[in-house]
């Protein structure tokens, strides 16, 4: 019996929705549904009822179900066990991060980590702070790093903080703003040009729009999903956009964009990053011992 199959039914009967789970796992939704359909056939019973457009588990599913989670957990906990007994064991650690956390903060501690314990594997994945709250309180992550809790409580989370971060605004570097070769400009100047913003779901946006007094006059054209394609539109255009100074002094060092500064807004908005886990999740010792790597 394959346990992926078996850990992902466990996972269904709590989404309550292929296409759902599929997406989150990034995996086809045919995948998902073949995984489920190879258990019910190596079981010799239905688990999903597919006659009905509402999402039912079968009486025989609800069954097995019980003894899944048991399996899983067992699984789980023999695996610890074997990796407090067996130096060549590899664990993976899961983290899913916005691109400031996971792109600049984050891989020192991870490489540095690594280097001290050749037993663990990391797999990063970078989203939005949306995206990784809900793939962390789905508990498909072990751990997030963040710049925004966007409508989560915060005090459901173990919060490490690992940096702070000032936005900037940023521009080609032919740019008209930039004629006479400074980088301060007023604010009524900025505004003529196309702007262009972070999807719904971003910290960097929720940020924004809770500090900066000055987003609505902004002329939003744009809407890009990530940093990089937002890079390279403005560099190549009379577009203006808001990043990270972190990620937008990295840009300017490479000639790709100009950072500006705003005579009427010394401070746009200010934030800061942190790593984070669930507060009711029990862990390995040796992500425990990840955790408190960070802490130090």
């Amino acid at each position: 019996m394959n346990l992926e199959f078996v850990r992902n039914f466990v996972k269904l009967t709590k989404y309550k929705s292929f296409s759902a789970l599929a997406n989150d796992l990034s995996i086809s939704q045919s995948t998902l549904s073949h995984q489920i359909s190879q258990l019910e056939s190596e079981l010799g019973v239905k688990l999903i009822d597919r006659t009905t457009r509402k999402f039912n588990i079968t009486k025989e599913g609800r069954t097995f179900l019980n003894y899944a989670e048991k399996i899983i957990a067992l699984y789980d906990s023999c695996l610890q066990d074997l990796s407090k007994l067996k130096v060549e064991f590899v664990e993976e650690i899961v983290i899913t991060a916005s691109t400031l956390p996971g792109s600049h903060f984050l891989p020192k501690y991870i490489a540095n980590f690594k280097e001290e314990n050749a037993n663990v594997n990391f797999k990063v994945l970078i989203n939005n702070s949306e995206k990784s709250l809900n793939l962390l309180k789905k508990n498909l992550a072990d751990f997030a790093g963040v710049g925004s809790f966007m409508e989560y409580d915060k005090n459901n989370f173990d919060v490490i903080k690992i940096g702070e971060d000032n936005l900037k605004f940023i521009c080609s570097t032919k740019h008209k703003l930039i004629e006479d070769k400074r980088n301060k400009v007023k604010f009524e100047n900025l505004i003529k040009y196309p702007f262009i913003t972070r999807e719904i779901g971003s910290g960097t946006r929720e940020v924004i729009d809770q500090q900066f007094k000055g987003y609505t006059q902004l002329n939003i054209s744009l809407e890009i999903s990530d940093n990089d394609s937002i890079i390279s539109a403005v560099s190549n255009s009379n577009y203006i956009s808001i990043l990270s100074e972190h990620i937008a002094k990295k840009a300017e060092d490479a000639g790709l964009v100009k950072v500006l500064d705003v005579e009427e807004f010394p401070i746009i908005a200010k934030r800061d990053v942190f790593f984070i886990k669930l507060k009711e999740k029990s862990e390995s010792s040796l992500k425990k011992k990840f955790w408190d790597y960070l802490k130090i």
